[in-house]
């Protein structure tokens, strides 16, 4: 008697198995820095459109809006660089219609001004981990961890696009 074989032995599948258990193993990582560049520049982008606000701000009161804009009973206190009430009193809404509170990883923005003349502003983003760093590398990071910092509407650091 004569047999027909027809179909895939064991070994045939399993090494096709394996090959698509690569492909998805690659794609999901790439994927998910592909989340993170897109976090960052939405970051960026929201700060861009923070500091318009504040830019355009400056053109009509020749000053940056100040880093606190209300006084807290004694007793209270409130982190001074969060954005918050703070900045969005002053550009909320004759500049900004909207204004985003929040980065691409859901922490605070930060924002200040210098202390008494209001000549100059920090604007910045603490990054993936929502923690501060305590001494920024200025220019392109490689690290989502790493703060995103825009002063006088310039970014002086900022991720470059791919993660360590």
């Amino acid at each position: 008697m004569k047999r027909s074989r027809r179909g895939f032995t064991l070994l045939e599948l399993l090494i096709v198995v394996a090959i698509i258990g690569i492909i998805v193993a690659i794609s999901i990582a790439n994927f998910l820095l592909a989340v993170e560049r897109a976090k960052g520049r939405q970051t960026m982008a929201n700060m861009r459109t923070i500091s318009t606000g504040i830019e355009t701000y400056r053109i009509d009161f020749n000053t940056y809006p100040p880093s606190a804009a209300f006084a807290l009973p004694s007793g209270l206190s409130l982190p001074t660089l969060t954005i918050g009430a703070n900045l969005v009193a002053y550009i909320y809404p004759t500049y900004l219609t909207r204004v985003p509170l929040v980065d691409g990883w859901n922490s605070w923005f930060v924002y200040s001004s210098t202390a008494s003349a209001n000549t100059d502003y920090c604007l910045g983003s603490n990054g993936k981990g929502g923690v501060s760093q305590t001494s920024p590398t200025y220019g392109p990071t490689t690290a989502f961890e790493d703060d995103i910092l825009m002063v006088d509407g310039t970014f002086v650091q900022f991720p470059s696009g791919s993660a360590n």
